[in-house]
Protein backbone atom coordinates (compact mmCIF):
# COMPACT_ATOMS: atom_id res chain seq x y z
CA UNK A 1 0.00 0.00 0.00
CA UNK A 2 1.40 3.39 -0.94
CA UNK A 3 1.80 6.28 1.44
CA UNK A 4 -1.17 8.61 0.88
CA UNK A 5 0.82 11.66 2.03
CA UNK A 6 3.61 11.03 -0.47
CA UNK A 7 1.13 10.10 -3.19
CA UNK A 8 -0.96 13.25 -2.67
CA UNK A 9 2.19 15.42 -2.52
CA UNK A 10 3.49 13.92 -5.78
CA UNK A 11 0.12 14.29 -7.47
CA UNK A 12 -0.20 17.98 -6.64
CA UNK A 13 3.50 18.64 -7.30
CA UNK A 14 3.08 17.12 -10.76
CA UNK A 15 -0.01 19.24 -11.39
CA UNK A 16 1.76 22.36 -10.13
CA UNK A 17 4.88 21.91 -12.21
CA UNK A 18 3.10 21.26 -15.50
CA UNK A 19 0.37 23.90 -15.33
CA UNK A 20 0.70 27.37 -16.81
CA UNK A 21 -1.90 30.00 -16.03
CA UNK A 22 -2.58 29.56 -12.33
CA UNK A 23 -5.23 27.76 -10.33
CA UNK A 24 -8.05 27.86 -12.87
CA UNK A 25 -5.84 26.31 -15.52
CA UNK A 26 -5.18 23.50 -13.01
CA UNK A 27 -8.84 22.50 -12.75
CA UNK A 28 -8.85 19.95 -15.60
CA UNK A 29 -5.61 18.37 -14.36
CA UNK A 30 -6.83 18.21 -10.76
CA UNK A 31 -10.14 16.75 -11.90
CA UNK A 32 -8.44 14.11 -14.04
CA UNK A 33 -6.09 13.02 -11.25
CA UNK A 34 -8.25 13.43 -8.15
CA UNK A 35 -11.71 12.56 -9.50
CA UNK A 36 -11.13 10.26 -12.47
CA UNK A 37 -7.86 8.42 -11.78
CA UNK A 38 -7.44 8.30 -8.02
CA UNK A 39 -11.13 8.74 -7.11
CA UNK A 40 -10.28 10.66 -3.95
CA UNK A 41 -13.43 12.78 -4.40
CA UNK A 42 -16.57 12.42 -6.49
CA UNK A 43 -17.46 14.74 -9.37
CA UNK A 44 -20.14 16.41 -7.23
CA UNK A 45 -17.73 16.90 -4.30
CA UNK A 46 -15.15 18.34 -6.69
CA UNK A 47 -17.65 20.87 -8.02
CA UNK A 48 -18.54 21.87 -4.44
CA UNK A 49 -14.84 22.16 -3.52
CA UNK A 50 -14.25 24.44 -6.51
CA UNK A 51 -17.09 26.71 -5.41
CA UNK A 52 -15.76 26.83 -1.85
CA UNK A 53 -12.14 27.36 -2.96
CA UNK A 54 -13.24 30.28 -5.15
CA UNK A 55 -15.18 31.85 -2.30
CA UNK A 56 -12.36 31.65 0.24
CA UNK A 57 -9.61 34.23 0.50
CA UNK A 58 -6.25 33.18 -0.86
CA UNK A 59 -4.88 31.42 -3.88
CA UNK A 60 -7.40 29.14 -5.59
CA UNK A 61 -4.93 26.32 -6.29
CA UNK A 62 -3.78 26.23 -2.67
CA UNK A 63 -7.36 26.40 -1.38
CA UNK A 64 -8.57 23.46 -3.44
CA UNK A 65 -5.48 21.40 -2.64
CA UNK A 66 -6.00 22.06 1.07
CA UNK A 67 -9.64 20.98 0.88
CA UNK A 68 -8.79 17.77 -0.99
CA UNK A 69 -5.86 16.99 1.33
CA UNK A 70 -8.00 17.63 4.39
CA UNK A 71 -10.69 15.30 3.06
CA UNK A 72 -8.04 12.60 2.56
CA UNK A 73 -6.13 12.82 5.84
CA UNK A 74 -7.11 15.93 7.80
CA UNK A 75 -4.31 18.41 8.69
CA UNK A 76 -1.38 16.27 7.50
CA UNK A 77 -3.11 15.59 4.21
CA UNK A 78 -3.80 19.30 3.73
CA UNK A 79 -0.14 20.07 4.44
CA UNK A 80 1.05 17.46 1.93
CA UNK A 81 -1.24 18.64 -0.88
CA UNK A 82 -0.71 22.36 -0.31
CA UNK A 83 3.07 21.94 -0.17
CA UNK A 84 2.92 19.87 -3.36
CA UNK A 85 0.92 22.63 -5.04
CA UNK A 86 3.02 25.58 -3.88
CA UNK A 87 6.54 24.16 -4.16
CA UNK A 88 6.77 24.01 -7.99
CA UNK A 89 5.67 27.63 -8.39
CA UNK A 90 8.05 28.74 -5.67
CA UNK A 91 10.99 26.95 -7.28
CA UNK A 92 10.15 28.18 -10.79
CA UNK A 93 9.73 31.79 -9.64
CA UNK A 94 13.00 31.56 -7.71
CA UNK A 95 14.82 30.36 -10.84
CA UNK A 96 13.19 33.01 -13.02
CA UNK A 97 14.10 35.73 -10.51
CA UNK A 98 17.70 34.54 -10.52
CA UNK A 99 18.09 34.50 -14.31
CA UNK A 100 15.32 36.59 -15.94
CA UNK A 101 17.28 39.84 -15.99
CA UNK A 102 19.67 38.20 -18.47
CA UNK A 103 16.86 37.30 -20.90
CA UNK A 104 14.15 39.94 -20.44
CA UNK A 105 15.16 41.93 -23.52
CA UNK A 106 15.63 38.87 -25.73
CA UNK A 107 13.12 38.97 -28.64
CA UNK A 108 12.76 35.18 -28.63
CA UNK A 109 11.77 35.15 -24.95
CA UNK A 110 9.33 38.03 -25.55
CA UNK A 111 7.80 36.12 -28.49
CA UNK A 112 7.45 32.97 -26.39
CA UNK A 113 5.54 34.89 -23.71
CA UNK A 114 3.27 36.48 -26.36
CA UNK A 115 2.50 32.96 -27.62
CA UNK A 116 1.81 31.57 -24.17
CA UNK A 117 -0.81 34.22 -23.26
CA UNK A 118 -3.58 33.02 -25.63
CA UNK A 119 -2.91 29.41 -24.66
CA UNK A 120 -3.40 30.32 -21.00
CA UNK A 121 -6.75 31.95 -21.86
CA UNK A 122 -7.82 28.69 -23.52
CA UNK A 123 -6.65 26.69 -20.50
CA UNK A 124 -8.91 28.84 -18.32
CA UNK A 125 -11.86 28.85 -20.75
CA UNK A 126 -12.19 25.07 -21.08
CA UNK A 127 -12.68 24.36 -17.35
CA UNK A 128 -15.09 27.31 -17.18
CA UNK A 129 -17.35 25.70 -19.77
CA UNK A 130 -16.99 22.27 -18.12
CA UNK A 131 -17.90 23.78 -14.74
CA UNK A 132 -20.92 25.47 -16.28
CA UNK A 133 -22.07 22.13 -17.64
CA UNK A 134 -21.47 20.36 -14.31
CA UNK A 135 -23.26 23.14 -12.41
CA UNK A 136 -26.26 22.62 -14.72
CA UNK A 137 -26.08 26.13 -16.15
CA UNK A 138 -28.52 26.22 -19.06
CA UNK A 139 -29.97 28.82 -21.39
CA UNK A 140 -32.58 29.69 -18.75
CA UNK A 141 -30.07 30.57 -16.02
CA UNK A 142 -26.92 31.50 -17.97
CA UNK A 143 -27.76 35.16 -17.41
CA UNK A 144 -26.62 34.86 -13.78
CA UNK A 145 -22.88 34.28 -14.41
CA UNK A 146 -22.95 36.63 -17.41
CA UNK A 147 -24.46 39.48 -15.39
CA UNK A 148 -22.08 38.75 -12.51
CA UNK A 149 -19.05 38.86 -14.81
CA UNK A 150 -20.24 42.06 -16.48
CA UNK A 151 -20.87 43.76 -13.13
CA UNK A 152 -17.34 42.89 -12.01
CA UNK A 153 -15.68 43.76 -15.32
CA UNK A 154 -17.56 46.86 -16.48
CA UNK A 155 -18.80 48.39 -13.24
CA UNK A 156 -16.05 47.33 -10.84
CA UNK A 157 -18.44 45.59 -8.43
CA UNK A 158 -16.54 43.58 -5.85
CA UNK A 159 -16.75 39.80 -6.40
CA UNK A 160 -17.58 39.50 -2.71
CA UNK A 161 -20.91 41.28 -3.32
CA UNK A 162 -21.63 39.04 -6.31
CA UNK A 163 -21.01 35.94 -4.18
CA UNK A 164 -23.18 37.27 -1.33
CA UNK A 165 -26.06 38.23 -3.60
CA UNK A 166 -25.85 34.91 -5.50
CA UNK A 167 -25.81 32.96 -2.22
CA UNK A 168 -28.80 34.85 -0.83
CA UNK A 169 -30.61 34.53 -4.15
CA UNK A 170 -29.97 30.77 -4.26
CA UNK A 171 -31.18 30.38 -0.70
CA UNK A 172 -34.34 32.43 -1.39
CA UNK A 173 -35.02 30.51 -4.60
CA UNK A 174 -34.69 27.17 -2.82
CA UNK A 175 -36.77 28.25 0.16
CA UNK A 176 -39.58 30.28 -1.43
CA UNK A 177 -39.74 29.84 -5.20
CA UNK A 178 -38.60 26.35 -6.22
CA UNK A 179 -41.49 23.89 -6.01
CA UNK A 180 -41.00 21.21 -3.40
CA UNK A 181 -41.01 17.61 -4.49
Amino acid sequence: MSNIYWDSFKTFFHIGIFTLGGGYAMIPLIEEEVVNKKQWVSKEEFLDLIAIAQSCPGVFAINISIFIGYKLRKIRGALATSLGTALPSFLIILLIAMFFHRFQDNPVVAAIFRGIRPAVVALIAVPTFNLAKSAKISWTNCWIPVVGALLIWLMGVSPIYIILVAGIGGWAYGKYIQPTE
